[in-house]
């Protein structure tokens, strides 16, 4: 580890927090329909003109059953228009379609199309070698918006349950949809693609280019008769015939437009295959830098957000001091195991690999250009949100290192998460915490003057028990069946890791993967979409019955034996809760995965 490798890891935080009260103070304004500084008068008539086509009528309320309901039907809708896209991208022209991508296969498409209506974006193509750009540029990136507005209505919705009173409606979710997209994702997308423009992000419609290589090349390859056998010659070796290289294929495309939403809207499915480590997608460190920024800066603003709304300003600070110091915690973790040396290189005569005059540590699957710092910090942001960008492989990470990503997930995005999930998500952590609390104390739990009671307990109950149920059910399956070990590439803890990670992050809706699993296949494309709709709705609906719960309860007045929580007392208890729901479920898989990998060495 480095002084230098800190400092960028310190920037990060700093700058990041200096954003947080200033964008949750806009987007406050934005939910409490408040004046936006004139960009309303702008974009008031494209708003009225969307209520108007669309017959909605934005200040009617919705019960939680209604606002679910048009959750499920926008994600429906969506779901079968990706499908169709993909299905179809071989006649969408050659102006849309340049490379002559041909139909998605029907497993794939399904998969693909339930991965971006989640917000997973987990991908099992290359994007470069398998979407044409209407696919691309329409199918995938209408979810980009539509999937983390849906998350951000849906934490709007439980914010509006703590905070009314004897109230039947939790908002209108057209309404939050439309504000959503119209004032916050928009804007702040089309400030920052124009920056990635600035730096080298390509955005485009040209064909793909055909270039000469600096320094031509060869490699050797097999000759194969007309079965697809290797041809061998009297002495029984493998004939190889040797291929020049001259050239090489640069795939374009509208990148820029896409990468910007990718990463604010913590959706992660990267334009090219190799994701934030393609100079197309990341061109310098300025690049890495704001994706890094962009993909955490919305579920941080948020926690601010939620102290506006609710009248309180210190409970979003203390759920933000939550979030950060589990992040802190882990990045520095996961630093210290990607700069430490491999015990299994000690007798190769290597130098000493982690003082400060040389950084060394693993390299491997590591961007060079970022190096071990940013990878450590861009592995653990990206996790801890929903997004899945990488740019580096998890799979080439020490084995603790690669665990630190796995935990992020596991611990239900309750870590900044994806924008509006991750609030969600530590507000029914929350929940339990002062249940546990009260338990203690013999009291009935309160948080922000409302009891909670049976009903509020069962959902909140549903809601941790969902997750680590989809991923273990599935996770057991993949590990004894064929089908599922068939696509590892690597034996032992390290293969069993490998499929921990993948329905870990389908799951959790991150989109990340390990790398060294070959997704592409009927059983994986099929069990991963499921995962997927699972992780996302099974946690939706509970969500908004809970919302609906807390809108109807009155107000009950501070006491003597309300536990406050904006101190430093329930921070700590509530990283406690976090921790314990998190590790406790998924100790044993770990430990037959990274943990036990780890003591290989």
């Amino acid at each position: 580890m480095t002084a230098n490798g800190w400092i960028q890891i310190a920037l990060y935080l700093v700058v990041l927090l200096l954003l947080v009260k200033p964008l949750g103070s806009y987007m406050a304004r934005v939910f409490e329909r408040k004046s936006l500084f004139g960009l309303d008068k702008v974009l008031g008539p494209v708003e009225r003109g969307i209520y108007k086509v669309a017959g909605i009528k934005p200040e009617a309320e919705m019960s939680w059953q209604t606002y679910t309901i048009a959750v499920l039907l926008l994600s429906a809708a969506g779901l079968l228009l990706t499908y169709g896209i993909e299905r179809t991208q071989q006649w969408h022209g050659h102006t849309l379609n340049p490379a002559g991508q041909s139909n998605v296969d029907p497993a794939l498409a399904f998969n693909t199309a339930a991965s971006f209506t989640t917000n997973t974006n987990w991908q099992n193509y290359g994007g470069e070698t398998t979407m044409s750009y209407l696919t691309q540029m329409l199918g995938l990136v209408f979810h980009n918006f539509t999937s983390a507005a849906t998350g951000i209505a849906v934490a709007l919705a439980l914010i509006r349950g703590l905070a009314r009173r004897n109230a039947a409606g939790i908002g209108n979710f057209w309404f939050d949809m439309t504000r959503t997209v119209l004032y916050i994702l928009l804007p702040l997308s089309i400030v920052l693609a124009l920056v990635l423009v600035s730096q080298g992000v390509i955005q485009n419609f040209s064909d793909y280019k055909t270039v000469p290589l600096v320094a031509a090349t060869s490699y050797q390859q097999p000759k194969v008769d007309a079965a697809g056998n290797p041809v061998k010659d009297a002495k029984g070796n493998v004939v190889t015939d040797t291929i020049a290289v001259a050239t090489q294929t640069l795939p374009m495309g509208p990148v820029a437009s896409q990468l910007a939403i990718k990463h604010l809207g913590t959706n992660g499915g990267g334009f090219f295959n190799t994701n934030s480590a393609h100079p197309f997608e990341s061109p310098n460190g300025l690049t890495d830098f704001l994706m890094v920024l962009a993909q955490t800066c919305i579920a941080a603003a948020l926690c601010y957000t939620f102290g506006k709304m609710v009248g309180d300003l210190r409970q979003g600070w203390a759920l933000l001091a939550t979030m950060l110091i589990i992040l802190f915690s882990f990045i520095a973790v996961c630093y210290w195991a990607e700069a430490s040396a491999n015990p299994k290189l000690a007798g190769l005569n290597i130098s000493q690999v982690t003082t400060d005059t040389n950084p060394g540590g693993n390299m491997e699957g590591k961007e060079t250009r970022f190096g071990i710092a940013r990878s450590a910090l861009f592995a653990t942001t990206t996790t801890a949100t929903s997004c899945g960008a990488v740019d580096s492989m998890h799979d080439s990470f020490m084995p603790l290192g690669g665990m630190v990503p796995m935990i992020m997930m596991q611990m239900g995005e309750c870590v900044l998460g994806g924008t509006g999930t991750g609030l969600y998500s530590i507000l029914y952590m929350a929940i339990i915490a002062v249940f546990i609390a009260g338990l203690m104390v013999g009291r009935t739990p309160e948080y922000l003057g409302k009891k909670i009671e049976a009903y509020e307990m069962k959902m909140a109950s549903i809601l941790i028990l969902i997750m680590p149920a989809i991923v273990l059910i599935f996770v057991g399956l993949a590990a004894v069946l064929p089908q599922g070990t068939s696509s590892t590439n690597n034996p032992g803890a390290h293969g069993f890791s490998e499929i921990l990670y993948a329905y870990t992050s389908m799951t959790n809706n991150n989109g990340s993967a390990f790398a060294g699993l070959n997704g592409n296949t009927p059983f994986w494309n099929n069990t991963g979409a499921i995962a997927m709709l699972g992780g996302r709705f099974w946690i939706i609906i509970p969500t908004l019955a809970l919302a609906g719960a807390l809108a109807r309860k009155k107000y009950v007045p501070v006491s003597s034996g309300t536990l406050p929580t904006h101190t430093g007392l329930f921070v700590g208890l509530l990283i406690s809760v976090i921790l314990i729901v998190a590790l406790l479920t998924f100790v044993p898989a770990l430990a037959l995965g990274p943990i036990v990998e780890h003591l290989m060495l």
